[in-house]
């Protein structure tokens, strides 16, 4: 391994405390960073832009700031914030001005932010390095990330097989050594269940936790930012780095953000401790049919080493979980009808020009969406049309209410909750594109909490068949520092199993120049 290669192995919270001792710059970090996407980006396809030149003035500006810092001595050292100088990477929606924001769509091909969302000015006030845009299915609708409009992300795991979705692009990475940290969105469980597939920490914030200002909306009442990192330290950086109120967004919360990642001890015996005397509630609803022998097995085992650790393991009835995916598939396409009306060809993005305003719309929509968003669209349309909303969109609403219902009865008796994220590992790619209700249920264990709007933290908890398990844990609302506490407690009573050691498998194939972009193989 050379000397680039290992920087890029560090932990963003071990780059940050070199940075500080000076040795090494942020601008050896990103160019690094920068090696290894050149090296293995043409076969995983992660990103969509790699904005070079404007990563290597912020890396130069957090050079300085350093510099100046270590001048005035060890006090300004401890104030520089944890993020300074680090690597990112963006989900593109993500607004950020001056850079593309396409939603992984072509009907936003060429489009140029003209202004920073809350998170990148969260991020550029702490100096962190943004590289570059991220993968994504089209408009965040998918579990895969193989409709984005600019073609599939591949597992860096196996090529053959996806990395899951919609945030996708931003798993692969982290996975993959090009950045240590990446922000994703979660609308039904796109960060959670593409960190379990691709071996990362990925956390969905309570909703209202992170700004949506500047994301681009796919479903306005479940979208939430959060961050996707190697390990829960790293996760806990860059939530604390974006979180907070913004008074530009009528549903951000108006909470302090809490000290997530310096709540987190370094030492492992110390970071167990917090599982002695902890109630978890193990949904039984959450294995669910179709779930593949192998990743039941490594959840079951997690929640055995849980309690090994001094956990308490308790049962609870989840009674309307399995209304979750229904409900879900009705609220999420209904709001994304009416976000995605804006795309009229008219405004911005793509535009047909050739007939009357009416034809103009249509071809434009129909050149610029893909046929996923096409169906979502479609079928929230359906839903809030007349006759039908009352029947669908407000029943749904009332059978959300029932599974927010479930946690809150849950939580009376337990501190947090521990379930599988995916039922299956990663997939082959174009395998279940045939086939939508099949893609639909990989998020069965993710789109509860989502519906319910509570936070849910995915840990890597193994191998199943050479590929990545995801354990979830599931937290009451404005709960993160809880779950991060419990996240990292997972890691250190594992901190010794061989699976930990690993890298992705097929990292070398990806620095082959023989091998070719990823297809979707049918």
């Amino acid at each position: 391994m050379t000397a680039s290669q290992a920087l890029t192995r560090l932990q963003a919270h071990e780059m940050a405390a070199r940075l500080r001792a000076g040795e090494v710059s942020s601008t050896e970090l990103l160019e690094a960073h920068l090696a290894s996407i050149a090296a293995t980006d043409t076969a995983i396809h992660a990103w969509l832009a790699v904005d070079e030149e404007l990563a290597r003035v912020a890396a130069n500006a957090a050079d300085k700031r350093l510099v100046r810092a270590r001048a005035d001595g060890a006090e300004a050292l401890a104030a520089l914030p944890s993020m300074l100088g680090i690597p990112v990477g963006l989900k593109d929606l993500v607004i950020a001005r001056g850079r593309q924001a396409t939603a992984g769509s072509r009907i936003l091909e060429g489009f140029t932010s003209p202004y920073d969302a809350h998170s990148v000015e969260r991020l550029d006030a702490v100096g962190a390095v943004i590289v570059g845009k991220t993968n994504m299915d089209e408009f965040a609708m998918g579990s895969s990330t193989e409709h984005s409009g600019y073609g599939p992300t591949a597992n860096p795991w196996d090529l053959s097989r996806v990395p899951g979705g919609s945030s996708g692009g931003s798993a692969a990475a982290v996975a993959a050594y090009h950045v240590p940290v990446a922000i994703g969105t979660d609308t039904g469980g796109s960060i959670r269940q593409p960190a379990s597939l691709t071996g990362t920490v990925g956390i969905k914030p309570t909703y209202g936790r992170v700004s949506r200002y500047g994301i681009i909306a796919f479903a306005s009442s479940l979208d939430q930012v959060g961050p996707l990192g190697r390990d829960v330290r790293d996760a806990a950086l860059l939530l604390g780095a974006v979180a907070g109120y913004d008074e530009r967004d009528s549903t951000s919360a108006p909470l302090e953000v809490p000290d997530f990642a310096g709540a987190l001890p370094a030492d492992d015996d110390k970071a167990a401790a917090a599982l002695r005397g902890v109630r978890l509630g193990l949904p039984r609803q959450y294995f669910v049919e179709g779930m593949e022998p192998g990743v039941e097995a490594r959840v079951r085992e997690a929640v055995v080493a849980l309690e090994d650790a001094g956990a308490e393991i308790i049962e609870v009835d989840m009674p309307h979980t399995d209304y979750g995916l229904a409900t879900y598939y009705i609220v999420a396409p209904a709001e994304a009808s009416a976000n995605l009306a804006r795309y009229d060809g008219i405004r911005f993005g793509h535009a047909v020009r050739d007939g009357d305003v009416l034809a103009n719309y249509k071809s434009t929509r129909d050149q610029g969406f893909g046929p996923e968003v096409k169906r979502r669209l479609m079928l929230g349309t359906y839903a809030l049309s007349a006759g039908y909303r009352d029947a669908y969109y407000i029943k749904a609403q009332k059978v959300r209410t029932l599974i927010k219902g479930d946690f809150d009865a849950a939580f009376e008796g337990v501190d947090a909750l521990v379930a599988p994220v995916s039922p299956t590992v990663a997939f082959p790619l174009g395998e279940r594109l045939d086939d939508p209700v099949a893609m639909y249920l990989v998020d069965a264990c993710t789109l509860p909490v989502s519906v319910a709007g509570l936070p849910g933290l995915s840990v890597p908890a193994g191998l199943s068949d050479g590929l990545p398990v995801g354990l979830q844990l599931i937290g009451k609302a404005w709960d993160e520092a809880r779950l991060l506490q419990l996240g990292r407690a997972y890691e250190a009573v594992t901190a010794t199993a061989r699976w930990r050691t690993l890298e992705p498998a097929d990292l070398g194939r990806a620095a082959d120049q023989a091998t070719g972009a990823p297809t979707l193989g049918i």
